[in-house]
């Protein structure tokens, strides 16, 4: 595995095209997809831990994510039967507060591993299961965000559901996100490119939603 090349889309290209069987039918990404976000994941294989906690999770917060326009399509290497038994079992679980959740977003069946190879979803550590790879999609069909985990390290969802409204209202305001941002957390205006801009800058920052720390570096409230 260490002399393969691993190829993976990069942020800012669009996201590669797939034809795909999943739990929910045949999808054509990201055709199928348009004027919606995607967030598009990888687990190691079904019917284990981590990937059995991580879908618990995912299925608890689905209509969040919907409400935000965002879908979810879970994949692994493994056949639909196996998809259909291990999503069956779920729903006989109770973990973490998630009592006995149904998971109704699709997964896609990647026996052949197609759809893996485009992402760069197989990495150092095994030639037939997937990292944790997560693809923050546009409506457009651009990828804006890319996330890996390792197989033994579960992921943040929370920090999945930031990525994701920062990435909106990055898009829909024009506006840049300081560490460790937060909705409602103040957001940084793009600074000026001009000595005229920086002279509008400054008078612009009498307004009280602004505080400017330099010319470059200005915060707005978000309202």
């Amino acid at each position: 595995m260490s002399d393969k090349i691993v190829n993976f889309p990069l942020i800012g290209t669009p996201a590669p095209e797939f034809s795909a069987q999943t739990t929910q039918g045949d999808i054509n990404f990201p055709a199928d997809f348009k004027g919606k976000w995607v967030i598009l994941f990888s687990h190691p294989a079904d019917f284990t831990p981590v990937c059995t906690t991580e879908f618990m999770t995912f299925a608890s917060m689905h209509e969040e994510f919907r409400a935000l326009n965002t879908e979810l399509i879970g994949l692994s290497i493994d056949s639909i039967h196996s998809h259909l038994a291990w999503l069956q079992a779920i729903k006989g679980y109770t973990w973490n507060g998630i009592e006995k959740p149904s998971v109704e977003f699709p997964l896609i069946a990647d026996i052949k591993m197609d759809v893996a190879n485009k992402y760069g979803m197989l990495q150092g550590e095994s030639d037939t299961s997937a990292v944790r790879a997560v693809f923050f999609i546009d409506p457009e069909g651009v990828v804006k965000t890319i996330l890996y985990y390792p197989a033994s390290m579960g992921r943040n969802f929370n920090e999945i559901k930031r990525i994701l409204i920062g990435l909106q209202k990055s898009a829909a305001e024009g506006v840049a996100l300081p560490a460790n941002w937060h909705p409602g957390d103040d957001v940084i205006v793009p600074p000026p490119g001009t000595c005229g801009a920086i002279r509008e800058r400054k008078e612009l920052v009498k307004n009280e939603d602004y505080d400017m720390k330099d010319w470059f570096l200005t915060f707005k409230k978000d309202k």
